[in-house]
């Protein structure tokens, strides 16, 4: 219960002791007047806390206490403080005992401290105790152990200046503070300027900064960041560069009004408020600067170790300057004005580089050169002014300045002014009287003090008109809608000596204090009152009897006017006059030690003033004699410096006159005072001030407060006592007292509820209502209903109540630990019983185990050992037994053996001799054979071997003979002709051999009849004639003898053909091998080509070509469908070919294959073996030649394939046709065993002949890549042809492929050979197979019966042998040439039944043009006869071609066979007409191609408008939402095409212009709808991919098909539009970026940092001024994740939906995570509250939720999940050990896409949000900056979160051909017409 009671009585000790002490004070009620209820309420309140405060100080409990060092010191009681004790036992934290005294009387009790969870909040007004030391100390812990030199007071942010410069001003902090509520991120000076903007913009009323605070506190630097962060935030619309004028105001005026002080380097002398204008865009257009008393006598006079005015020393330090040299200056020591102060330098300060900067922002904000140099000029005749010798005449009375002094000649002829006068009246003065003018000398004194009242009063002058210029430069035209004023003015000073200047500035802060008071007061009624919270009296001090001392009548100001217009009025008797009208004043005093001096009591402390000088810097007297030179200079800029307003119009006037003379009376003219010079100093100040305070009144004012924590400007250094006196002074403690007299702590019933739920019931939880449970808890902890209040949104708390509800929440947690620690302890306990129980159960176990084990070994070992013994014993006699036995056995087994192998022996030798006598008897016989047979086969072989000899010799002869070249090379007219003329002489024989045949046949029957008679006659008479039957035997005998002779013949033959086959397979693999060596030969070439040259050239010029035959190779793969698909019906063609060969042989009579393969080799006829391969190869070699783009729009090339390809294809179904029909023949007739073995022969034979052909094409094939290589060569070499090196080893490689083609030309002629003997040979062998076959036949079936006449055999066998041979040739011959009529006669129905298909379709195509109107069918003729004309023209090109080509050939041919010119002339005579024949068949197959649908879109100029409307301007997407993705991209295509078709530019570019601009306006006039960006992206990439794709360029068409290559543009290269369309995607993806990252932006930091996405795992801290509704709008919403997933997923439906492409999604992803996790990052790192554990833990979840759905998705592979590593590393930061060393080192391992300053700036942040979590010490992060002081990490903070990834737009072509693109009835688009 002590400790309970030792929170409740904070507040109203906090008031009591703020309070106390100070006198004045007034009572203002909140709303009208107040009962005396509530102060009797107060007085009981009180007297119940004093009686309670013996409970409250009870022991642990920690309290502050004065210190006269530390201000305040922490302490613990240590003995519970009881009512009447008369003092406290405490122990201070250097563990030493104290013993408080307490005041009975008073009751005054020390200060109690916060719980350390609420030390280092970023409000003041959130911590629990309100009071100096609790305020005191949280500023110290956060400036020096983290760094933050920024805390927030309520509506005050109070700025320490760190004396070091922080990166925290960087460009990407003000982007993460704009946008966002005050209080959401970390305490910062951009945070205030964005809650002023954000007010100006939402409330639309005028704002102020207000920024105050002592000399060297960082005013400045403060006012000088708010001002750009307004230039960032608010920059102009217009191109006028207005906030970098607004900028640039800041150097100028730190050079003229700034200066070092004892307390600051950098000290502004003067007071500025600026209003920055906005339009109602809220865009600067303009600003205005306003100064306030600027200290001039610091131009005459400086204290020790201070300076000058910066300006001075930056002209003095650029005096070597050649544009200063005429200002006759030298370093600032030499000068009395510059040099008083003792030091003239700043370390770290270079004057000179200061000097630049100024000239600059001079002419940035537009002030000429020649006035800037006037400037100049100035400032260095005060300087010279300065060092004037004053010389004293006549005892001291008068005194003179030389004539030659050297600064004042500099001094006048700077000014452009006359020298003697200046000479004279600088040492006299004019008198004027009624009467009379008198002219007095003055004293050296008096001359001292009028030089530097000169001095001081051109500053001035010049002051001022530099700030007049300055607002001329920052003023505008436009209409102000609003500003945002920042005043920058001195904050209360008080010094040793205090003279005049400190008067005033105290007075200012005086009335800025007043103003600060009642709009504290102000807010904190609106916030009750908005609640609707009644609010008793608050007393606060009232400065206003302060103010009244100083300004009001007769107060000091009016006394010291009134002593001025005295003549001789002094000091003291102005001081004297204060004393005896002030003398009864409380805030007026008089020392007791001075005459002089008078004492002024203001809010912050008492100021001592000493009354010298007070009349004469009041006065600031100029003598007018002098002003009247300055205003006579030459220089028209000092001269108007000088005027009066009234004199401005005359001078004015006077300019424009011809006359320069001016004429002065000899008399001077009295003339009147001017009113302007009446008024004083003081009372100009006090004008200013009050105008001040009527802006400030009209706007919402904004405070910061400056502090400066010490007095040797060292950084991060913090005196306690400086600091509590700037605290007390700036109204910081005020605002603390206000706060804490009323409820200081409020929480919103959601956080109150989350925070301590934990403390309510069960039964309450179950409720809905948050706030009816929120009531209950406190009506049941807290008893006392004042001590808080319940609001409409918010729970008020007294002081004292939260630390009250934070230790009753510790105790809860405690207790449930204290319980968790028992039943965890016991649980352990439990755990450890019983495993030991059960490790004593087990070793028992074991041990029987062991025991029992052992026993049963034992017995085992003496079983076993007896078991041993008997079998030991047994074995021993078994062995001796045995080892008997074995004895007698062997002895046994030798001796029988002995006797059966002699047996044996006897035996065999007997047999073996037998065998010797057979085989040797054998042997004599069998080479008594071989003998004889073997010199028979020697004389053949010989006589063979000659025969050969002498034919190779012939062959060799013949085939090295012209002739025989010539055989090889005749043409394919001559093999016509040779078989025409071979045909008509068989037909000759043909007829002969018919007539023969029919006389023979005729002889034949009759000599059959004859013989037949004969036969039977002789068989009737010689019935019993055996001799003539052993006659016949004999006879049939003698036959047998010759067929077996006939059979040793075939079988030498045969074995001669094993023999040439072998050779002709040993020769193919010959070739084989040879054509691998060419292929080794030619990879070695281009290797050599490659490593031959080593100089830079070289190389290049070989990766050049390597590029080439790569860009080459794409070609080619272009038309790698179309190639490989004529490759493949060739292939089948010639299949079909053999196996048609072979059947047409097979029956008898075949072919000669060597005159077949002369026909296909040497033939100038386009044959579809070889000429079409050759047609194929040219083309490609003419696409190569002609080059890649050119060669891909040649839609004559695609025409030519086609067509051939459909030539191919009716060719294959002919021999289709064909080969069905000889199978169909094949399976009727019955081939015997002797033809099949024929048939096999001469497959293999076809075989062997495809084979030779394979090896031919492969020949044919490197030489075409020889030549090629050969080319490439020759074209490098022409090009390199300056290096000799590189000529000469082009030579050698040229020599080479020569001598490699020439091989190659030899070895195909040696295989036309090996052909030739081959089909020889086989010819020979079917010959006399065939003579075999017959002869047996005769033989067996021919029986030769006895007859009456005697016949001679041979000759009958003979001419029957004839007789069949004859019949052979002839039925051959009749079935060649019924074959060729059925082909002529199937040839014709062909061709008959493609005529009717022409007609047909001819017909239909005339009737659909009777059907169609005039006019269409007037166009349906034009595009008929269009097409006609095409085709022909087609026809001729190709025609030209084949005729341009044939020319080459016959040119090269006529050079090698000039015989055989008309040969050829003849044979081309031929050739045309089969070609024109040919292209008529195919002439049909294209033109009913072009009646299809071609994928070209017509329409007419005029249209070009509605196309665009239609298709871009009002196309929704959901209009082609149901059709292909990217319609309008196709369509555009499409109609591009046309133009490109009609060869139409200026249809081109008007077409692609319009797009352009239309996809531009829709962008712009849709720039935040993301579905219509998304949807041209697609649209823009589309048609970009579509301009690529059909480009014609290689790299572009890899993946086309043969139809897409048809849709290629012709005539025009569109690369500048492309360029065109990859900007306007990367502007359309840059605004889809934009778009998504405007709807995501708002939603990151509540989403990911702040979303509960685990509940109840947060606690909530109390905060401060966050939740103030004055700092945020209403109506603010919070976001999900879930909400963020939704987002993403419509985005990714809405691209997928639309088509884009998948690359670019993925980029789209990668940035937007990139941008969430920059976001998330930049508002973790500056932020305190989300810096803890439970944060750390719900960002890890928040972000495995979008890696899932990045997976879910499939865009793990876009790099969007690494963009989030830095926000996972932060996570895990939060969530690891941050103790010892070992976790430093586990940080810096783990944390490496984290920088050095996020790590720390981290830690530095961590916050504990329960008592039970540990700061991060000190030391841990000092551990954490020695482990990573190593990195070179960048110095940013924060990350960019605007920072864009460049995007990659990758080529994506489309599979869908332009000819199934369908247009909808919805798009309007009917004027387009089908091509």
């Amino acid at each position: 219960m002590p400790a309970l009671l030792c929170n409740e009585i904070m507040g109203t000790l906090c008031s009591s002791e703020l309070g106390a002490g100070q006198d004045g004070g007034r009572t203002l009620p909140l709303e009208g007047a107040i009962s005396s209820n509530g102060l009797i309420c107060s007085i009981k309140l009180e007297i119940r806390l004093v009686c309670m405060a013996s409970l409250r100080y009870c022991k642990y409990t920690r309290v502050w206490i004065p210190d006269p060092d530390e201000v305040w010191r922490s302490a613990e009681i240590i003995k519970d403080y009881k009512e009447g004790d008369k003092s406290l036992h405490l122990k201070l934290e250097d563990e030493t005992l104290y013993e408080y005294p307490v005041d009975l009387q008073g009751n005054e009790l020390p200060f109690l401290r916060n719980p350390d969870i609420l030390v280092g909040e970023n409000d003041l007004t959130a911590l629990s105790y309100l009071h100096e030391p609790a305020v005191l100390h949280n500023l110290k812990v956060r400036f020096l152990e983290s760094n933050h030199i920024y805390t927030y007071c309520g509506i005050v942010l109070v700025a320490i200046n760190p004396y070091e410069q922080l990166p925290i001003y960087e460009q990407d902090v003000i982007y993460a503070y704009s946008g966002q509520n005050m209080g959401d991120m970390d305490p910062h000076i951009f945070a205030v300027a964005e809650e002023a903007y954000k007010q100006m913009a939402r409330d639309e009323k005028n704002q102020s900064i207000i920024v105050s605070g002592e000399s060297g506190a960082g005013k400045t630097v403060s006012a000088k960041y708010a001002m750009r962060f307004f230039a960032t935030v608010g920059g102009s619309a217009s191109e006028t560069n207005i906030e970098a004028k607004v900028l640039a105001s800041s150097p100028i005026m730190e050079a003229i009004g700034n200066a070092k002080t004892t307390r600051n380097d950098n000290s502004s002398r003067f007071g500025k408020y600026i209003q920055i204008g906005f339009d109602k865009r809220y865009h600067i257009i303009g600003a205005n600067m306003r100064t306030y008393l600027l200290e001039k006598s610091r131009v005459v006079f400086q204290a020790e170790d201070e300076r000058n005015y910066h300006i001075f020393y930056q002209l003095c330090a650029s005096a070597s300057l050649p544009e200063f040299k005429d200002l006759g200056l030298t370093c600032a020591e030499d000068f009395f004005y510059t040099s008083q102060g003792g030091d003239t330098s700043i370390d770290g300060v270079d004057d000179a580089d200061d000097l630049e900067k100024t000239r600059h922002a001079f002419t940035l904000l537009g002030v000429k050169e020649s006035h800037q140099m006037t400037i100049f000029r100035i400032i260095a005749a005060i300087l010279h002014l300065g060092n004037l010798e004053i010389q004293a005449e006549r005892d001291g009375d008068a005194c003179s300045v030389s004539s030659e002094d050297e600064h004042l000649n500099n001094f006048c002829g700077l000014l452009g002014v006359e020298h003697s006068q200046m000479q004279h009246w600088l040492c006299h003065r004019k008198l004027v009287t009624a009467a009379e003018t008198y002219v007095k000398n003055m004293s050296v004194q008096q001359v001292v003090n009028a030089r530097n009242a000169l001095a001081k009063h051109v500053y001035a002058r010049l002051f001022s008109w530099i700030v007049e210029h300055i607002n001329k430069a920052l003023h505008t035209t436009v209409k102000q809608h609003s500003f945002i004023g920042v005043l920058d003015i001195y904050g209360f000073e008080t010094f040793e000596v205090n003279s005049f200047e400190q008067f005033c500035i105290n007075y200012a802060n005086e009335k800025l204090q007043q103003q600060f008071n009642s709009h504290v007061f102000k807010l904190e009624q609106e916030e009750y009152m908005k609640e609707g919270i009644p609010w008793t009296l608050i007393d606060f001090y009232d400065n206003q009897p302060c103010i009244d001392l100083i300004e009001a009548k007769l107060g000091i100001l009016d006394l010291l006017d009134e002593e001025c217009k005295v003549p001789k009025g002094t000091d003291q008797n102005w001081a004297q006059k204060l004393y005896d009208r002030h003398a009864g004043s409380q805030h007026f005093q008089k020392p007791r030690m001075s005459n002089t001096s008078f004492i002024v009591l203001h809010f912050a402390d008492k100021v001592e003033y000493q009354s010298e000088g007070f009349l004469e810097k009041n006065r600031d007297t100029v003598y007018e004699e002098q002003i009247n030179i300055l205003k006579a200079s030459k220089y028209q800029m000092v001269a108007d410096l000088f005027q009066d307003e009234n004199d401005a119009a005359p001078t004015t006037s006077m300019g424009k006159g011809t006359s320069k003379i001016s004429v002065r009376s000899a008399r001077p003219v009295i003339k009147a005072a001017n009113k302007e010079h009446k008024k004083t100093v003081g009372h100009q100040f006090r004008n200013s001030l009050h105008l001040l305070m009527e802006t400030l009144n009209a706007t919402t004012p904004h405070y910061v407060r400056c502090i400066k924590p010490n007095d040797e400007k060292l950084p991060f250094k913090f005196d306690p006592k400086r600091a509590v006196q700037q605290l007390r002074a700036c109204g910081v403690l005020e605002t603390i007292r206000i706060s804490a007299a009323g409820f200081p702590s409020r929480w919103s019933y959601h956080d109150f509820f989350n925070r301590y739920r934990v403390l309510m019931k069960k039964r309450d939880l179950s409720k809905n209502d948050k706030k009816q449970i929120c009531q209950t808890l406190l009506e049941d902890l807290i008893k006392d209903p004042d001590k808080f209040q319940f609001g409409r949104t918010k729970i008020f708390f007294r002081a004292g109540q939260v630390a009250y509800l934070e230790k009753l929440r510790a105790d809860k947690f405690r207790a449930a630990t204290i319980m968790i620690q028992k039943t965890v302890r016991g649980w352990l306990q439990k755990v450890k019983y019983q495993r030991l129980r059960q490790a004593a159960v087990v070793i028992q176990r074991y041990t029987r185990g062991h025991l029992a084990r052992r026993l049963a070994e034992h017995l085992r070992r003496t079983r076993a050992a007896i078991i041993f013994q008997k079998q030991y014993r047994m074995l021993r006699i078994l062995r001796a037994f045995q080892r008997v036995r074995n004895a007698t056995i062997t002895i046994q087994a030798f001796a029988r053996g002995m006797f059966v192998r002699r047996i044996y022996h006897k035996i065999l030798a007997e047999h073996k001799a037998t065998i010797l006598q057979k085989y040797a008897r054998g042997w004599l016989a069998r080479t008594r054979f071989r003998r004889v047979r073997g010199a028979t086969i020697v004389l053949q072989c010989y006589y063979r071997r000659m025969k050969a000899r002498q034919e190779l010799k012939a062959l060799k002869i013949e085939a090295r003979s012209a002739q025989h070249l010539k055989k090889l090379n005749i043409g394919m007219e001559n093999k016509v002709v040779q078989l025409q003329r071979k045909i008509d002489e068989q037909n000759k024989e043909y007829k002969l051999l018919n007539e023969q045949l029919s006389t023979l046949a005729s002889a034949h029957s009759s000599e059959v009849e004859k013989l037949k008679k004969e036969l039977v006659q002789y068989q009737q008479s010689h019935q019993g004639d055996g001799n003539q039957l052993v006659s016949l035997q004999e006879e049939m005998e003698h036959l047998r003898l010759e067929l077996e002779k006939a059979h040793g013949e075939r079988k030498v033959v045969e074995d001669s053909y094993v023999k040439e086959k072998d050779l002709l397979r040993k020769r193919i693999s010959d070739l084989e091998e040879e054509n691998a060596l060419l292929k080794q030969e030619k990879e070695e070439l281009n290797s050599r080509i490659l490593c031959q040259s080593e100089d830079e050239f070289a190389r290049n010029t070989v990766e050049e070509n390597i590029q080439m035959k790569k860009e080459l190779e794409e070609e080619r793969s272009r038309y790698q469908n179309l190639v490989k698909e004529y490759s493949r019906l060739e292939q089948r063609y010639d299949n079909l070919r053999d196996e048609m060969t072979i059947i047409k042989q097979a029956p008898g009579h075949r072919r000669n294959p060597s005159n077949q393969s002369s026909l296909e080799s040497d033939s100038n006829y386009p044959s579809i073996s070889t000429s079409e391969i050759g047609d194929t190869e040219d083309v490609i070699q003419q696409v190569e030649e002609a080059g890649m783009e050119k060669a891909a729009m040649d839609m004559t090339l695609f025409l030519k394939l086609q067509k051939r390809v459909r030539e191919l294809e009716q060719e294959r179904k002919k021999l289709q046709t064909q080969l069905e029909k000889k199978e169909q023949e094949s399976k009727k007739s019955q081939v015997t065993e002797t033809k099949t073995e024929v048939t096999s022969d001469h497959e293999d034979f076809a075989y062997n002949s495809l084979k030779r052909q394979e090896l031919e094409s492969e020949n044919k094939k490197l030489k075409n890549e020889l030549n090629e290589l050969r080319k490439a060569i020759a074209d490098r070499a022409t090009q390199n042809n300056s290096s000799n090196d590189i000529q000469d080893s082009y030579n050698l490689l040229l020599n080479q492929l020569k001598s490699a083609n020439e091989e190659l030309e030899v070895r195909k002629e040696e295989v036309l050979i090996l052909r030739t003997q081959i089909m020889k040979a086989a010819q020979q062998k079917e010959t006399g197979k065939n003579m075999v076959i017959e002869r047996e036949s005769i033989t067996t079936n021919a029986s030769w019966p006895n007859s009456d006449k005697h016949i001679d055999q041979e000759d009958a066998i003979e001419a029957y042998q004839g007789m069949c041979e004859t019949n052979r040739l002839l039925e051959a011959q009749l079935q060649d040439q019924r074959r060729e009529h059925e082909e002529e006669v199937e040839a014709l129905k062909n061709e008959v039944d493609a005529m009717k298909e022409e007609l047909e379709k001819q017909q239909q195509a005339f009737l659909q043009t009777l059907q169609l109107s005039p006019e269409a069918q007037v166009e349906f003729g034009l595009q008929q006869e269009i097409t006609r004309l095409t085709n022909e023209n087609l026809d001729l090109k190709e025609l030209l071609e084949k005729l341009e080509k044939n020319e080459k050939k016959l040119k090269k041919q006529l050079k090698i066979y000039m015989k055989k010119v008309q040969d050829f002339e003849a044979s081309q005579a031929t050739v045309p007409a089969e070609r024109r024949r040919h292209e008529r068949n195919m002439q049909v197959a294209v033109q009913r191609k072009e009646k299809d649908f071609q994928g070209m879109l017509e329409y007419y100029k005029e249209d070009e408008p509605l196309l665009i409307r239609n298709l871009i301007t009002d196309l929704k997407p959901q209009a082609v939402s149901a059709t292909v993705p990217c319609l309008p991209a196709y369509i555009l295509y499409m109609c591009i095409r046309h133009a490109d078709y009609i060869n139409d530019d200026q249809k081109v570019h008007s077409l692609l212009t319009s797009t352009i601009n239309g996809i531009k306006k829709v962008l712009k006039k849709h720039n935040d709808d993301f579905q219509m960006t998304s949807f041209w992206l697609a649209n823009t990439c589309r048609l970009l991919h579509c301009l690529k794709q059909y480009s014609g360029d290689a790299g572009f068409m890899t993946q086309n098909t043969p139809k897409q290559n048809e849709h290629c543009l012709k005539n025009f290269d569109l690369t500048e539009y492309r360029q065109v369309l990859s900007h306007l995607s990367i502007q359309i993806y840059q605004q889809l970026i934009k778009i998504a990252e405007g709807i995501l932006q708002p939603m990151i930091v509540s989403a990911v940092l702040e979303n509960e996405s685990i509940q109840g795992l947060s606690g909530v801290k109390p905060m401060g001024y966050r939740n103030r509704s004055s700092s945020m709008a209403d109506g603010d919403s919070s976001y999900s994740l879930d909400a963020i997933i939704r987002q993403l997923n419509t985005f990714h439906s809405i691209m997928s939906d639309q088509g884009l492409d998948p690359e670019i999604v993925q980029q789209v992803f990668k940035q937007l995570f990139y941008m969430i996790n920059a976001v998330a990052l930049n508002n973790l790192l500056l932020r305190k509250d989300v810096c803890s554990w439970s944060t750390g833990m719900q960002l890890r979840f928040n972000i495995s939720q979008l890696e899932e759905w990045l997976r879910g998705k499939n865009l793990q592979q876009s790099g969007a999940a690494q963009t989030l590593e830095p926000l996972i590393q932060a996570a895990q930061l939060l969530q690891l050990k941050k103790k010892t060393s070992e976790d430093a080192e586990a940080i810096c391992s783990l944390c490496t896409s984290l920088t050095t300053q996020q790590i720390v700036k981290i830690l530095n942040l961590y916050t504990p949000v329960n008592e039970f979590e540990e700061r991060v010490t000190v030391a841990f992060i000092r551990d954490i900056q020695t482990h990573l002081q190593e990195r070179n990490d960048p110095p940013q903070l924060l990350l960019d979160f605007k920072h864009m990834f460049p995007v990659l737009f990758p080529f994506n072509p489309s599979s869908i051909t332009m000819d199934s693109i369908h247009l909808p009835a919805s798009l309007n688009l009917e004027f387009l017409n089908k091509v």
